[in-house]
């Protein structure tokens, strides 16, 4: 039977055969990447986070993605180091955590990253000074209240964005990265956004957008930099996460809880530069790269523009 198909095939026109050649390498080639795909999202054990170091410092640990991430450090037997502006709210969380793992050991620092980031800083060397901090994860961000066009932010708003989003995160690892140079191991984790990366655009999220896409870039260059001193660097690139912030209270298979979200995550720590750790992500990130950046961009304006539109009449209403 197979000779019956090859002698078939010898006896097409050349095109017939070129085509036939061209589609089962494409075959050949989605098999693969398809394959590695499954076995990067669902085969592929995750690494043992102690190998960087005993304590993990998480930024921005009281809520959303970041309260996440400070479970499952602790699940996996880190003591933490937490960093948040809100000393109630870190307390809280400190309780909760040590409830569920009393073995570990949590400092807490509070440090408004909207205010006088210099101190907030000092006070974090001065608390890891002597700590084998291995892992840590610059999740501290704020976005828009709701969609606005460019000229519409306050300054306020506009210098707070730059501040927490990309001098924060610029800082926090400035103050971390010199034990772990010096200790030759560490893992980095800086949370960028879908909206930088995986959309050609998000307007109305202009500002935003452009603090995330600094993160990617510091990111990859920081991995560059750094691997082969033993420091992985990763910028995580999440879409829509059930948070405040994404201002989504209920969670789905494309839009995963902070939980969810923060297991998948703890999954791909110290592979590659760039992923998107919850799967079903994945799929929309393909998807956007199938289609025309016009369309994506057509469909993201008005995305935008009824969130503006509600938001604006939320704000009516509280004024009234």
């Amino acid at each position: 039977m197979e000779a019956c198909f090859f002698d078939t095939l010898k006896a097409q026109p050349f095109w017939v055969i070129f085509l036939f050649t061209l589609g089962s390498l494409s075959l050949l080639k989605f098999s693969f990447v398809f394959m590695k795909w499954v076995w990067i999202n669902f085969l592929r054990p995750s690494k043992n986070l102690k190998k960087y170091g005993s304590w993990g410092l998480v930024t921005g640990p009281t809520d959303g993605i970041g309260k996440g991430f400070a479970f499952q450090l602790a699940r996996k037997g880190l003591n933490l180091v937490l960093v948040g502006r809100n000393p109630d709210k870190l307390k809280d969380v400190s309780d909760s955590i040590l409830a569920k793992y009393a073995k570990i050991q949590i400092k807490t620092i509070v440090v408004d990253f909207t205010g006088d980031l210099d101190e907030g800083v000092k006070k974090i060397k001065e608390t890891i000074e002597g700590l084998d901090v291995g892992v840590l994860i610059n999740n501290v961000g704020i976005s828009y209240p709701y969609a606005r066009f460019f000229h519409e932010v306050d300054e306020e708003l506009l210098m707070n964005l730059i501040k927490v989003n990309v001098e924060g995160t610029t800082k926090v690892t400035q103050a971390v990265l010199p034990g772990m140079v010096k200790r030759k191991k560490g893992a980095i984790v800086n949370i960028g956004s879908g909206a930088a990366i995986v959309i050609p655009s998000d307007p109305l999220y202009a500002v935003y957008a452009a603090t995330k896409a600094y993160i990617d870039q510091f990111s990859r260059c920081l991995y560059v930099e750094y691997k082969n001193s033993g420091i992985d660097v990763q910028c995580q690139v999440p879409l829509y996460v059930a948070t405040k912030m994404a201002s989504i209270k209920r969670s789905s298979f494309f839009v995963p809880s902070t939980d969810g979200y923060a297991r998948a995550a703890m999954r791909w720590i110290g592979y590659e530069p760039r992923c998107t750790p919850y799967w079903p992500h994945s799929i929309l990130w393909g998807l956007a790269y199938s289609l025309p950046e016009s369309v994506v961009d057509a469909w993201r304006l008005r995305f935008c523009l009824g969130i503006r539109k509600r938001g604006q009449l939320k704000d009516s209403r509280k004024k009234e």
